[in-house]
């Protein structure tokens, strides 16, 4: 690496900090007035409103991170710009291409360490944050309103309808079928603990047998109940999806298709990471022929065009994966799409003013 490309990095990377220093905590404070509007409701206080906002600061990093790279970016070379140090480096036959070349390296970095922390911090500190403001309001898992959640193996269908905590549930229906697809038993329990591993323990429990033209009914006061699901999958059926790790969502998609469920709004999840990062990348790309194409314009006026940008790419990822899943569309194709073709208008633009 050249001095130049040391110097142009260090630039990126001061901008890129400048944008962070901005953004997270003005996302921030917007979470934390949310989270103040419940406070007094239950056992919700000031300090766990401030906890919450605190837990879900990487996630809200990682979803920034396309937007943090545009601005970041704008902010180093349009600071070069205003020193004519990106003039110089233009009269030294130094090209826009070459000049973009230290902003990318820094943007691969800046993935790696998104990678990282999506897969292993941001996911754990989301969930404990959803998981302390439903114990602060007193509330349960947010499983879909008065249905419950229904998954289901070859031969059962489960419906849990209420997760108490994460080792206790509460109206709990399970449908057996035979051989031929017929209804052979119905259980319904009014608690379910789960005790180790596929192993739950029901209370307040009544099973019909359907028989021919019989129906016979038993009502116990607890039974064991040996479970298609592990201790894992029930976590990740009680969590939002972008609450989850990539390989969380990777093999709760694979569950789902192989037992034949609904799996479009994890696999959007899973594949909108991929999209991110393109995002990003494209993002970078894009500031360059930014900042070179509006060189009569101050850096306050580049940074609001800058802003506008990001807020337009963001509504319109939205509305593509809305849509995408409204329509059922591909979730890989869903996901991409936005990413590719801002990389596409980036490049195009780069090469105008080569």
């Amino acid at each position: 690496m050249t001095i130049v490309d040391r110097y142009l990095a260090v630039q990126v990377l001061l901008g890129l900090g400048i944008a962070t220093a901005v953004l997270l905590p003005l996302f921030g404070f917007l979470d934390l007035l949310d989270q103040l509007d419940d406070v007094g409701r239950g056992t919700y206080r000031v300090q766990d409103a401030f906890l919450h906002t605190a837990l879900l600061l990487p996630r809200r990093f990682i979803q920034l991170a396309p937007f943090i790279a545009l601005i970041g970016n704008v902010i180093a070379l349009g600071r070069l710009a205003a020193g004519s140090e990106l003039t110089a480096l233009r009269g030294a036959g130094v090209s826009p291409v070459r000049i973009s070349l230290p902003p990318l390296a820094v943007g691969l970095t800046l993935l790696l360490f998104i990678t990282v922390l999506d897969q292993f911090v941001a996911p754990q500190l989301q969930q404990k944050a959803i998981s302390f403001r439903a114990v602060g309001l007193e509330k349960s898992a947010a499983l879909g309103k008065d249905l419950g959640i229904w998954t289901r193996d070859e031969r059962n269908i489960l419906r849990i309808g209420e997760m108490l905590h994460a080792g206790k549930a509460a109206d709990i229906e399970v449908m057996h079928f035979d051989d031929d697809g017929f209804l052979s038993t119905y259980t319904y329990a009014r608690y379910a603990d789960f005790i180790e591993g596929d192993m739950w323990q029901l209370s307040e429990v009544t099973t019909k047998t359907f028989t021919g033209q019989r129906i016979e009914s038993l009502s116990s006061d607890s039974m064991i109940w040996r479970s298609f699901l592990s201790p894992d999958d029930i976590s990740t059926l009680t969590k939002p999806p972008e609450s989850l790790s990539p390989v969380e969502l990777f093999l709760h998609v694979r569950f789902l298709r192989a037992t034949g469920q609904e799996a479009d709004a994890y696999a959007l999840a899973l594949w909108r990471k991929a999209g991110a990062a393109i995002t990003t990348i494209a993002m970078l790309l894009l500031s360059i022929p930014f900042v070179f194409g509006s060189v009569r314009g101050g850096l306050a006026s580049k940074l609001v065009l800058a802003a506008m940008l990001g807020i337009g790419v963001y509504l319109f990822d939205q509305i593509i994966s809305n849509a995408g899943l409204l329509l059922h569309l591909n979730p890989a194709l869903t996901a991409l799409f936005p990413g590719l073709l801002l990389t596409a208008v980036a490049v195009l633009w780069l090469r105008r003013i080569i």
